[in-house]
């Protein structure tokens, strides 16, 4: 049989990737590690489990150990296989072993590496092309679930896809779907045979039309490892030292891949953490790792629970929060010990309402960026995406840039795609010699191609699409900074190839932004300040969490949240939904014993009770409640308060009136430089062309005009809605002209936040 790496599937390593110059010797890649991770990266032979907490440097210790194998000549690069979750931990991972001198290990997510050698095999294996990949299996769903005439909105739609995905990584078929959902206490999203007879058809559909779907392509990798022995074979010959990463997070569909891949060998290391396993909606499983050593008895264990990531403070809360844990990720909990100077002591506030905990919420990260804190160290955590909106519109009124976590990724914007072809054009053309710049100054030719598409030294005014274009390349200056720091011999091409490299891996530069993102979405991710907000009953846990392990999910959901800060760290919660609300919600049970008032539970811990429960109103003043002028009834969605009524009650809208506002605001939000929601949303114009107001008394009655704003723009709008021209206004409202103190600085943020 020819040699593995003669083969396409299996590249031989150039040398050059193999040792390159840079850091010379075993004994140099151990430097600077500590005990525990010393004893992870000079564990080279046998099983090992490395049980690694939050912020412990799981990925130095195996990216070293991987290294030092290389370097003392015990491992070829191309026979080991490290495997992660995401493309951007790949990516990251890649890209430290290239600095550690072992750039030709492969470094994939379970598809990527099994997408690869399914499309190599599959032609041997099974013959003719690999059928084409289904990205999305949305549109699939729909069309099964038509075919078995079942109607299903949006929403049950995402969700009827997520239980096909669950079904086939756990290696569930459609007819057995009802009793292993019941089994395993799953909430089905719509009656279960429903749910299998749409899996059904859309299996049929896949068929028919010669597709396959993310899951299909590791269940053929399986297939065909299974049935051809020579493939099998192959595979294990090319790799023999296998790296998995948050193997908490392995389902059981990748499991079997991975035995089969290893091939009853040994030389196998596995890194997770048990408290750290938030994604079992998916079909991930802590089981292989707590029953490693079942399986390994003779494997080495390494803990890691030096902290260097957190003060202190945060992981006396973390822990804490875990404390009162209980199942068997629990038992096998990490007792964390920060290596961190002392920080400030968590922050506990309780707000009113929710647009009154985000706009204190975003007063707090204003006086974080002014004492020096960068927007990028900053993030707002919350639950479900549908949190999002009233801390986005917060921010703008406060004037603060973000950026959406899960939006549109950072390498597919126009602007970003744009710079790569002009960038990629200079380094063909030879950098920067023709107009006159250092060919040495990589930063320089950036900054130069660049500022010929909108980058300027300094940012632009406000927040609205011209400070996201100039955001997005003000990342890849940085990045290009960074970039020759770390490789000061770099050219222009050496850049770009970065950028195509970290393109394909989805690893996104930093934006000047406050992140906004799910706690799902941040596993992984650390910031200098974390705002975990809507920590109430309901909500942390979530409302379906019903059974004991779902619930002690949510803990370890918020355990997550709580890691990913390095220094200062809010936990806040409202009272009720909307303004004048009734303020019947309770804080999260995972708070008591924790949050200075509540008594601690059986384990609890009492360190954060230093940190203080503050009352927090956010500067918004207390309104009663809201009723629909149609009809009387009382109202609680943010949108129905803006319009004053229920949204399907009659309108009266004043059309020309409507679009009058529509054309003022857009003057006003060029003049203040920001988006014109900030002046004023659609819904509260509509509400504004419904009523007509005469006067400022009725024109502060509309929700989402407060006080400063009725100071700041209500003679504007009173002179249109008399059907005047905007004028200077009066005394007693104000003129649209004050929107700006004397000084020049933005007025502080309006009461126009309950909705975009």
């Amino acid at each position: 049989m020819t040699a593995a790496t003669d083969f396409p599937l299996f590249p031989a390593v150039p040398p050059s990737t193999q040792f390159p110059e840079t850091p010379v010797g075993a004994d140099a890649v151990l430097e600077g590690l500590d005990p525990e991770q010393r004893a992870v990266a000079t564990a080279l032979h046998g099983p090992v489990c490395v049980l690694a907490g939050a912020g412990t440097g799981k990925t130095r210790a195996i990216t070293h150990r991987i290294a030092y194998g290389v370097r003392a000549g015990i491992v070829q690069p191309a026979s080991v296989l490290a495997v992660t979750f995401t493309a951007r931990a790949a990516g990251e991972m890649r890209g430290r072993l290239r600095q550690l001198g072992a750039g030709g290990v492969q470094a994939r997510t379970f598809h990527s590496a099994a997408l690869r050698q399914l499309q190599y095999f599959w032609p041997r294996a099974v013959g003719g092309p690999l059928p084409q990949l289904v990205e999305r299996k949305i549109q699939l769903v729909a069309e099964a679930a038509a075919r078995g005439r079942i109607r299903l909105d949006r929403n049950e739609l995402r969700d009827v896809a997520g239980e096909i995905e669950w079904s086939k990584v756990t290696q569930t078929v459609p007819e057995d779907y009802p009793a292993a959902a019941a089994k395993s206490g799953r909430e089905a999203p719509r009656d279960p045979a429903e749910i299998a007879r749409v899996y059904t058809a859309y299996e049929q559909l896949k068929r028919e039309r010669s597709v396959i779907d993310f899951e299909d392509v590791l269940l053929l990798t399986v297939g065909v490892l299974e049935e051809r022995y020579d493939v099998a074979e192959q595979v294990r010959s090319q790799y023999q030292h296998f790296v998995v990463d948050e193997y908490q997070d392995v389902s059981p569909l990748q499991q079997r891949l991975l035995d089969l891949w290893v091939g009853g060998r040994n030389s196998l290391c596995v890194v997770g953490d048990a408290s750290q396993t938030i994604y079992s909606f998916t079909g991930a499983t802590p089981d292989y790792l707590l029953g490693f050593r079942s399986r390994y008895p003779d494997a080495t264990v390494v803990k890691l629970v030096r902290d260097y990531r957190s003060t202190p403070q945060v992981v006396h809360l973390a822990n804490g929060l875990l404390a009162q844990a209980r199942g068997q990720a629990a038992a096998h909990r990490l007792e964390l010990v920060s290596q961190r100077e002392p920080g400030p002591e968590p922050a506990f506030t309780e707000y009113a309402d929710e647009p009154a905990e985000a706009e204190g919420t975003a007063h707090r990260i204003k006086d974080l960026i002014a004492s020096g804190v960068r927007p990028s160290e900053i993030a707002i955590l919350y639950r479900v995406n549908a949190q999002s909106e009233v801390y986005e519109q917060a921010l703008a009124d406060a004037g603060v840039p973000y950026q959406l976590r899960g939006a549109e990724r950072f390498f597919e914007r126009p602007e970003v795609r744009e710079a790569g072809l002009l960038l990629r054009g200079a380094a063909r053309a030879g950098g920067g010699a023709g107009a006159g710049l250092d060919e040495a100054d990589v930063p320089a030719q950036v900054r130069a191609v660049l500022g010929s598409r909108g980058w300027t030294a300094e940012p632009p005014a406000g927040s609205g699409a011209v400070r996201d274009r100039w955001e997005s390349l003000a990342a890849l200056v940085r990045l290009a900074e960074d970039f020759v720091r770390a490789r000061p011999d770099a050219t222009l091409a050496d850049l770009v190839a970065e950028l195509d490299e970290r393109a394909n891996a989805q690893h996104a530069p930093t934006v000047e932004g406050v992140t906004l993102a799910s706690l799902h979405a941040a596993k992984g991710l650390e910031w200098d300040a974390v705002f975990l907000v809507g920590l109430t009953e309901g909500m942390m846990p979530i409302t379906y969490a019903r059974t004991d392990e779902q619930v002690e999910e949510e803990r370890r959901l918020l355990y997550v949240g709580v890691t990913r800060a390095r220094c200062h760290l809010a936990l806040s919660w409202s009272l009720s939904r909307a303004p004048g609300g009734r303020g019947g919600r309770r804080p999260s049970r995972f708070l008591t014993g924790l949050r200075p008032g509540s008594a601690p539970r059986a384990g609890g811990t009492r360190g954060a009770a230093r940190a203080g429960v503050e009352r927090g109103s956010g500067g918004r003043r207390r309104r009663g409640p809201v009723h629909c002028r149609v009809c009387g009834r009382s109202l609680s969605e943010a949108g129905e308060i803006k319009l004053m009524r229920c949204e399907d009650c009659p309108s009266e809208l004043d059309e020309g009136l409507y679009e009058r506002l529509r054309e003022w605001r857009s003057g006003q939000a060029q003049e203040l430089g920001q988006p014109p929601y900030c002046v004023f949303t659609d819904k509260t114009l509509l509400a504004i062309a419904e009523t007509v107001p005469s006067d400022p008394a009725e024109l502060s009655r509309i929700a989402g005009v407060g006080a400063r704003k009725l100071q700041r723009f209500g003679a504007d709008v009173l002179a249109l809605c008399a059907g005047d021209q905007p004028g200077a206004g009066d005394s007693e409202t104000g003129t649209a002209h004050s929107a700006k103190s004397p000084d020049g600085a933005p007025d502080e943020p309006g009461e126009d936040s309950l909705e975009k």
